[in-house]
């Protein structure tokens, strides 16, 4: 972050990781599903055993990912349904810090102290998000937001509710957006600097606030999905379409972090470790974190800046590897670049590398990356054993024939 200028966008989500194990209870309980039906038909419920991950993901405003700035782990002795607990208590008169959301201020709080210069930051999250604590939160510390809302609040002088006084306001631009390969969307844009009020039960507890909400809604309607229908709340002035424009592509950058627990799970398998306890469990998985990050960074990297030196991502010796790999093999172009490198290690994942291809993802930045670190540990073997290059080249032309 101190290397680049500009706003930071710093992405939040949760992720769930269940297991099965023959003593759940040193992990915890995670949530309910279905295990088979009783004699009259009806489903039953089995309590999951897993951890809970909330994280927060640093990123530029083009989506370029620059590391984690804050973790959360937690598990359950017992899983209630969210509907059971309604039943017994209103949970707008909850104290914030007696919720599990409480871990979206926890995050907000620790990724502001961590990176410094609040004013930078926006904070993003999906509609789970929707906490006036959190809005206040961010107000105090001098940071700013970006949510998707799943609210109604009151508005005005609480006559009426944010949705009556969007209805009053005409549509102020268009913009269309791709979905898929073939289709697009054509998407109107409302926006409109609205007074905010916080619910009833915590009125005397926290200020009204002046937010802005961004409507954007597809017209028409779309065959074979349902249309796009964003309703975005920050403290953050739009003014423009423009500016309208820059937020939704902001909060797009969301799907980031989604990303990242999928390079997790798929890549690091954290689902598959076998450690019986919770903490053990979390220690784990916060070192896969640092190396799904790295990974994730890779990917991203080759989009952002592909001409810059391959030394920006690799040591001398898996350049050298990579260059002794490349000889070896027909129809791969010599290079020099960022860009260049990478394309080798994904070729090694199963990227084909045709020139309609698109960038390397993640997966074969992934699989190429780990054969990488395999012909590296035998090259450097070889080297300690034989200790001249020659048995290096022996054990590069015997790992390529192996692959």
């Amino acid at each position: 972050m101190a290397a680049l200028d500009g706003l930071i966008l710093v992405l939040q989500d949760t992720t769930e990781f269940s297991y099965q194990r023959r003593d759940p209870e040193r992990i915890g309980a995670i949530g309910l599903a279905p295990s088979r039906r009783d004699e009259n038909g009806r489903l039953r419920l089995h309590t999951v055993c897993g951890l809970l991950m909330h994280s927060s993901l640093a990123v530029t405003t083009e989506g370029l990912p620059l590391g984690l700035t804050a973790t959360k782990f937690w598990t359950r002795t017992r899983f209630k349904g969210t509907n059971a607990l309604k039943r017994r208590i209103n949970p707008t008169r909850v104290p914030i810090e007696e919720k599990e959301s409480y871990r979206w201020l926890e995050n907000m709080r620790q990724s502001t102290s961590l990176l410094g210069e609040p004013e930078r930051l926006v904070h993003i999250g999906d509609r789970e998000n929707d906490i006036y604590e959190f809005f206040c939160e961010t107000q105090a510390l001098g940071t700013h937001f970006l949510v998707r809302t799943c609210v109604d609040r009151l508005a005005g002088d609480g006559g009426h509710t944010i949705a009556d006084e969007m209805s009053e306001t005409t549509v102020q631009g268009m913009h269309r957006v791709a979905v898929g390969k073939d289709d697009h969307a054509d998407i109107e844009l409302r926006y409109r600097r609205i007074q905010v009020l916080p619910p009833i039960g915590k009125q005397k507890r926290y200020p009204p606030l002046t937010l802005t909400i961004l409507h954007a809604r597809e017209s028409g309607t779309p065959e074979g999905r349902p249309p796009i229908d964003w309703r975005l709340i920050t403290d953050l002035p739009v003014t423009t379409p423009d500016e309208a424009i820059e937020k939704l592509d902001w909060y797009a950058q969301r799907w980031k972090i989604e990303l990242f627990h999928k390079i997790l799970k798929s890549g690091c398998r954290a689902e598959d470790a076998r450690l019986r306890t919770a903490e053990r469990l979390a220690n784990l998985i916060a070192i896969f974190c640092i190396l799904s990050w790295r990974l994730f960074w890779m990917t991203m990297i080759n989009r952002a800046a592909p001409d810059a030196s391959p030394r920006l991502v690799l040591t001398d010796v898996e350049i050298a590897l990579i260059d002794r790999l490349a000889a070896s093999r027909k129809n791969v172009s010599a290079g020099r670049t960022l860009a260049d490198y990478l394309t080798r290690i994904a070729r090694l994942g199963g990227y084909l590398a045709r020139a309609h291809d698109p960038p390397p993802g993640n997966i074969v930045i992934w699989r190429g990356w780990s054969r990488l670190m395999d012909i590296k540990i035998g090259a450097t073997s070889a080297e300690e054993v034989v200790g001249n290059w020659k048995g290096l080249t022996a054990a590069l032309r015997a790992t390529h024939l192996a692959g």
